[in-house]
């Protein structure tokens, strides 16, 4: 509201206005700031509620003031009483909904025994009977669009093919049929959760990301959605990263592997091989990630086989070797030769990253896996892959591999002061980062790199990254060679008709313009311990401070949070609810102040799920000061998740 009516209230008005046109404008500016008044009451009350005779007088107040503005008040009465909300009632034919309900049934059998076009017949006899409510047609829909992904996946594996998509296709039908559902009953997580398992079906993981994140926030004690939601978040990852494109994931046999190191660094591949044949009497563990990897890639007289590939992984992450639980946590997130299971591979992540970055027999070398798994563990809190969303610690880990020798992690942080994503945007500091990740060979980075400083005017030096970028392998820079020199070309051209005056206000007017299309959020600023300004801001509050007064009182219930959490190992259900109630009480006051250590994310996020899981399970019978006080902490800790917060609020509401 604030924010909404500043510019109504400083705008500049036109000198030609009449008197009854100024006299006009004056009124709706003191309705604007009685508007503005009534939100102050609101947002600074003492308590987080009114009492009766207070909401009558703030609501008759505001109705005025609307109704001054264009506002029914016919429809504000309605919106009073809630009328406007109500569902309209539907009749209900007792005889057909037996029937429907029977028709259910055998398609959930049907279902069950594999029989998935029978179950579909039955269930679409059942969403046409007339006479049944909303939501048990919503359940049939989405049974049925079960059923189909479930058909087209035994077509798949029958090898009946398509020659192209339409409406016969079994994942067409399946989203029309999850979308009646989620239409039928909007606060059902399995409308949406259905949706996006259609949307995963055609490959779109941006829409199923959409989606999973709806039906997450309807019901975040569904581990079902979050596996969906992990799966899809993880694809898109990496097709947003393009990392189909990175010429060093192709998938390449050991022998080719050693050619091209040959063909780029003159190394002999026999001699390759006798060294590591040497290092293998030296250290067991490498010599098992070295078999893993032949079983992985294949060799001479080596079959591929990825399960061989896993147990050799493993047998080395058993021995602490870092590099085997980093490849071992590969396999096991894509489920190659293991069972896909992206927590586990998690765990393994973090068990590499806690590694000594050097390693253990030949000091003067980095131990392989430990850079590559915090570089991953970036990527997971970036993303919020099994894990909570959370930039901060997105690049802790980003900067933790950065010093360990990763140059993804390097072109990562540095998109992220590109873009302003959490830190300040720094064009500077980006360029320092991409120019690391190019050296080190990244050829996204030199991409990146090449683009930024074509946008500084840096001509000479953008040809030679983006040459660099194309003679690396990567396809995007290959593919659109010809567009980038022409860039070139353009802005030499554009440049060479500017005044040195003129060029420095477009490059100002650029700066401007770029400093509003970051993506930094200021609910998600760097991390900053306010434990440590404690003293100062009592001290101001004793001056009279509301603000610093405030800052204080947060301040103490974040520390007595903290205290519980750092007294115990292990909490009970009664220390853990303490914690959730103290923490809650910080947030209401100031979130910000709450600044959680990278370290103790994951113990917290975990805790708030489990007093969420509890609360949930009791909500049906029991309302409870604890039930609203997780569910802050947990839209909070989520803060990030834009769309999943916004439905978990809604339906906390409600």
């Amino acid at each position: 509201v604030t924010t909404l009516t500043a510019p109504l209230l400083s705008i500049d008005r036109s000198k030609t206005l009449s008197t009854s046109e100024i006299q006009q404008l004056d009124e709706e500016d003191k309705l604007l700031q009685q508007l503005r008044e009534i939100r102050n009451k609101l947002a600074h009350n003492a308590t987080k509620s009114v009492d009766d005779v207070q909401f009558n007088q703030l609501r008759t107040d505001l109705a005025a003031i609307l109704v001054a503005f264009g506002d029914m008040g016919t429809e504000l009465d309605k919106l009073k009483d809630d009328s406007v909300f109500e569902s309209p009632k539907q009749p209900i034919n007792e005889e057909n909904m037996k029937e429907a309900l029977r028709l259910n049934s055998l398609g959930t059998q049907a279902h069950k025994d594999g029989k998935y076009s029978e179950a579909v017949t039955y269930f679409t006899k059942a969403t046409v009977l007339s006479g049944v409510s909303n939501h048990d047609r919503a359940t049939f829909y989405s049974n049925m669009a079960a059923s189909r992904l479930s058909l087209y996946e035994q077509q798949e594996t029958s090898f009946i093919e398509f020659e192209f998509i339409d409406a016969k296709d079994e994942r067409y039908r399946a989203l029309q049929d999850a979308k009646q559902a989620r239409n039928l009953w909007s606060t059902w997580w399995k409308g949406h959760y259905r949706v996006g398992k259609a949307h995963a079906a055609f490959d779109d993981h941006e829409k199923a990301v959409n989606s999973f994140e709806r039906a997450f926030a309807l019901d975040p004690t569904r581990k079902e959605i979050q596996e969906a939601l992990d799966e899809s978040r993880i694809i898109l990852s990496r097709q947003s990263r393009q990392e189909y494109l990175d010429p060093k994931l192709y998938t390449k046999t050991i022998p080719e592997l050693l050619k091209e190191r040959q063909q780029k660094f003159g190394t002999d591949p026999e001699m390759v091989r006798i060294f590591d044949s040497l290092i293998e009497e030296i250290d067991p563990s490498r010599a098992d990630v070295l078999k893993g990897h032949k079983y992985e890639l294949g060799d001479f007289n080596v079959k591929q086989d990825y399960e061989q590939a896993a147990k050799y992984f493993a047998k080395a992450a058993n021995a602490g070797n870092a590099e085997g639980m980093y490849n071992l946590a590969r396999l096991t997130d894509r489920g190659l030769g293991v069972k896909k299971d992206h927590n586990l591979a998690l765990k393994l992540l973090e068990e590499a990253a806690a590694q000594p970055p050097q390693n253990p027999i030949f000091k003067e070398c980095p131990n392989v896996g430990v850079a590559e798994a915090e570089h991953a563990l970036g990527v997971r809190y970036f993303e919020g892959i099994t894990v909570r969303k959370s930039l901060s610690v997105a690049v802790y880990w980003y900067q933790r591999a950065i010093d360990h020798g990763s140059a993804l992690a390097a072109n990562n942080l540095g998109s992220m002061y590109l873009d302003g994503l959490l830190v300040n945007k720094d064009l500077e500091k980006a360029e320092q980062l991409l120019k690391l990740a190019a050296r080190r060979g990244d050829p996204l980075g030199m991409l990146t790199l090449a683009e930024l400083l074509l946008s500084k005017n840096n001509f000479q030096m953008a040809k030679i990254w983006y040459d660099r970028a194309c003679e690396a392998g990567n396809v995007v820079a290959q593919e659109n060679r010809d567009q980038f020199a022409k860039k070139i070309e353009e802005r030499q051209l554009f440049i060479s008709q500017c005044s040195p005056n003129e060029l420095e206000e477009i490059n100002a007017v650029e700066y401007f313009i770029g400093l509003f299309q970051t993506k930094h959020t200021a609910s998600v600023l760097p991390d900053h311990s306010y434990l440590k300004d404690y003293e100062m801001l009592c001290e101001h509050a004793n001056r009279g401070s509301i603000t610093a007064k405030q800052l204080c009182d947060a301040l103490d219930h974040f520390a007595q949070a903290l205290n519980i959490l750092l007294s115990f190992e292990s909490l009970t259900e009664q220390q853990e609810d303490m914690f959730v109630h103290k923490l809650s009480q910080c947030y209401r006051i100031e979130h910000i102040i709450a600044q959680i250590p990278c370290q103790m994310h994951k113990r917290v996020s975990e805790m708030v799920n489990r007093v969420l899981c509890r609360c949930t399970k009791e909500s049906n019978s029991v309302a409870s000061q604890l039930d609203e006080d997780v569910r802050l902490c947990y839209a909070t800790l989520h803060i990030n998740s834009f769309e999943l917060i916004d439905q978990f609020l809604g339906s906390c509401t409600q």
